[in-house]
């Protein structure tokens, strides 16, 4: 390996170098079987980036050279779009398989027996049964924050608070929850306390929050996003439920206990 002390032409040169060599050797690509060198030559007196951008055009499915790019500053026409389906699928069938049979087989074996046990009103295994008081947490998305880092700039926070626990009307009224005041929302994993924001947007039964937020953690350098920090959703996610097919953590229908803070 190379230390800190590196120099940068000779790191420049030896990325070049990997990827002229990748693509002299790829069957694919329209400089196979080439010398290096000549490739090499051919880009010229560049360095840094720009030489390194210059080969991907070359190597590129339209063959193009930043210099080409440089003298159509305003875009160039490359004609109409071209369909790469079914060429460029890696499944089996060479087709969008949009039921594979994992998945099928899980709503088979999981999701129709709980639909069946839940519509009964029995409870079900696996860890997943709503709340004591019958209400299972999702996330959201908000408009202006599509991602946590937009909390950090003041004309997307400002205004109404967005960190906000949407709960229906009639879960809102069995549970003495009042719209701009606090609840307490409790996991097998966590608690977190929260404005209420009552609305008919959600369904009974189900309540949310928006994913993102929680920037009062320890560490939090973001001036703007410390001062609407929100909380954060994850600490109600418990780290033992797994979606059994993908093995990812399972963030939405999660069993909790709403009540006034």
């Amino acid at each position: 390996g190379m230390g800190p002390d590196a120099d940068p032409a000779v790191v420049d040169d030896l990325v070049l170098g990997s990827l002229v060599g990748a693509a002299v050797a790829d069957e694919a690509s329209p400089v196979h079987g080439r010398e290096p060198a000549e490739v090499i030559a051919e880009l010229g007196d560049r360095r840094g980036p720009e030489r390194l951008l210059d080969l991907m055009l070359r190597t590129g499915p339209y063959r193009l050279t930043l210099d080409q790019l440089l003298e159509h500053p305003h875009g160039l026409d490359l004609g109409p779009l071209e369909p790469r389906l079914p060429d460029v699928l890696r499944t089996p069938s060479g087709m969008v398989e949009l039921a594979p049979e994992v998945l099928l087989q899980d709503v088979a074996d999981r999701m129709l027996p709980r639909l069946s046990a839940a519509a009964a009103g029995v409870g079900t295994n696996g860890g997943n049964a709503a709340g004591p008081n019958g209400l299972r947490l999702i996330g959201r998305r908000d408009l202006r924050s599509n991602n946590s880092w937009m909390h950090n700039v003041e004309v997307l926070v400002k205004g109404r608070p967005r960190c906000t626990l949407h709960v229906h009307p009639s879960d809102a009224e069995r549970l003495g929850l009042a719209d701009g005041a606090d609840a307490k929302v409790a996991s097998s994993a966590g608690t977190v306390t929260i404005p209420v924001e009552v609305t008919d947007g959600i369904r009974e039964g189900v309540v949310s929050i928006p994913h993102g937020w929680g920037h009062d953690a320890p560490g939090v350098r973001l001036s703007v996003a410390t001062r609407y920090a929100g909380v954060n959703t994850n600490v109600l996610s418990p780290s033992t439920l797994l979606d059994p097919v993908s093995g990812t953590s399972v963030l939405n229908g999660i069993p909790v206990t709403v009540t006034p803070a």
